[in-house]
């Protein structure tokens, strides 16, 4: 980590001993650094409002006054007189320190803030000759000693590592970080909204799980004590969903973490959000039309427009989405040939041409996938939902009727990246006891992420699921696709990292 971002700073450095020394002299002097008893009036932009369509004259004829609080940004000293800019949740204000408007005591004071101290101020607005609007202070409180140096102003917290590990320094000094999270949080209030206004009751289902399902991952494996047993921390709400299907709810989403054991990158971390809904009487084909309802919707919403930019790219949401099957993708976009993706043979031959890092002795419909996503994945930029999938990696989706060897199922992508996966769901308990089966013979041939046999599940489809459809999306991608992030530690306030050494 560069020394010169000025950010994990030594505790005997000889800044924030400076700092403590100005604290201990605080105390000594029987005052209180860390108080509790100021109350804003106003935040920043509603102090601001009270400007609004005033002239400089009427400000000055009669005072608007107000109480605000925040951290200190910059100081300009001049003697007597001084300029301070402080920032709260919503904005920053310029502050104005008179001698002979504090008295010395309070003056006294603000000469032994520092940047990062956190202050409250009671005084009326006025704009200087330069037109910004200003209080002049006429009380000053510090609220919060800052004991150690923020990033220096002239570059920011710029170091990737550090703003990830010292998220609270990130969003002290970048303000577009701030509304990043902003907009995630209305992304999140968009998405419930979208849901029950079209009659989704909002769940949530177990988050430690004795049987990890509903997806191929890896799980976290912890223990309950008490009970003695292993517990997993859920890969997907899936089956605990389709378990309220059979119960009645018709249609159901939860907004849920869930936790997968594997690799970190810009497209992944260990601990997500997703949100996951199922409705009843309901195919594929329907989620489809929902999925482009939704993101048009958050699209106006969040970015005022279906034509976005990300990264180099610039991505047009206007309807209708383009669909390809895997295996088309793979002709399209890997330049592979009828003979290449029909048949185990033809695809090791195409993968062995291209220098592809595919499991060659994998069966045909893993083996495609896997090319699919080696050629032609990278190349989805425009909205494309990805249909034709095969059986062989989809346990708990229902098979296609006209071909049994695929199921109905859609991945969607957007610049590059699977950002839905979606399918009409397989409801005969018969067949997916089956394909629990298939899975554990897998598991034992050496594939972890292959889903356990979960009996109390198919129980609960003997009891009868109505035929139905169910969609995950996983938020923070979405966040990343809405605010131009380029990695998904960029959408996760905290996420995943080692151990700063």
């Amino acid at each position: 980590m560069a020394d010169s971002e000025n950010i994990l700073v030594d505790d005997s450095s000889e800044q924030v001993e400076v700092r403590r020394a100005k604290l201990a002299k605080l105390r000594d002097a029987g005052e209180n650094p860390y108080p509790n008893d100021f109350k804003p009036s106003h935040s920043i932009v509603d102090a601001m409002a009270l400007a609004d369509d005033v002239s400089d004259e009427a400000l000055h004829q009669t005072p608007r006054r107000v109480g605000v609080a925040g951290r200190i940004m910059a100081i300009r000293r001049m003697g007597k007189a001084s300029f301070f800019h402080i920032q709260d949740r919503r904005g920053k204000l310029q502050i104005y320190a008179r001698k002979d408007r504090l008295g010395d005591d309070s003056y006294a004071l603000f000469q032994t803030l520092d940047i990062g101290d956190i202050v409250g101020i009671r005084g009326h607005l006025f704009r200087t000759k330069t037109k910004e609007l200003t209080v002049e202070a006429q009380e000053l409180r510090l609220l919060t000693k800052c004991l150690r140096p923020l990033p220096e102003k002239w570059h920011g917290l710029a170091d990737v590592e550090a703003r990830y590990r010292q998220r609270y320094l990130d969003l002290m000094v970048n303000p577009e970080v701030r509304e990043v999270f902003e907009k995630r949080s209305r992304i999140v209030r968009l998405l419930r909204r979208f849901f029950e206004e079209r009659d989704f009751l909002e769940v949530e289902t177990p988050m430690m799980q004795p049987i990890p399902g509903g997806a191929a991952a890896k799980p976290f494996i912890t223990h309950h004590n008490t009970l003695d047993m292993e517990l997993y921390l859920r890969v997907a709400p899936e089956l605990f969903l389709k378990r309220l299907l059979v119960g009645g709810f018709e249609r159901v989403f939860e907004l849920n973490r869930s936790f997968r054991n594997e690799g970190i990158s810009v497209r992944h971390n260990p601990e997500f959000t997703m949100v996951e809904f199922y409705q009843a009487y309901a195919t594929f084909d329907d989620l489809i039309r929902l999925t482009e309802e939704l993101f048009v919707t958050l699209a106006q919403e969040v970015a005022g427009s279906l034509q976005l930019t990300y990264g180099e790219h610039a991505i047009d949401l206007t309807l209708p989405w383009r669909r390809l099957t895997i295996r088309e993708a793979v002709m399209v976009h890997g330049g592979a040939t009828d003979a290449d993706v029909d048949s185990v043979v033809g695809l090791q031959g195409f993968a062995k041409k291209h220098h592809l890092k595919v499991a060659l002795n994998a069966p045909y419909g893993n083996l495609l996938v896997e090319v699919f996503e080696e050629v032609a994945e990278a190349k989805l930029i425009q909205p494309t939902f990805m249909t034709g999938y095969p059986l062989e990696v989809s346990p708990l989706a229902r098979k296609n009727d006209k071909n049994h060897a695929l199921v109905d199922r859609f991945e969607l992508y957007i610049g590059g990246r699977e950002l839905a996966n979606a399918f009409s769901e397989l409801n005969d308990p018969a067949d997916q006891r089956q394909r629990f089966l298939e899975q554990m013979d897998a598991r034992a041939a050496g594939d972890e992420e292959a889903n356990p046999i979960d009996d109390d599940y198919v129980r609960a489809l003997e009891y009868g699921m109505p035929p139905a459809a169910g969609e995950g999306i996983g938020i923070d991608r979405l966040v990343m696709l809405l605010t131009n992030s380029p990695s998904i530690r960029d959408v996760i306030l905290f996420p995943l990292l080692r151990p700063h050494r």
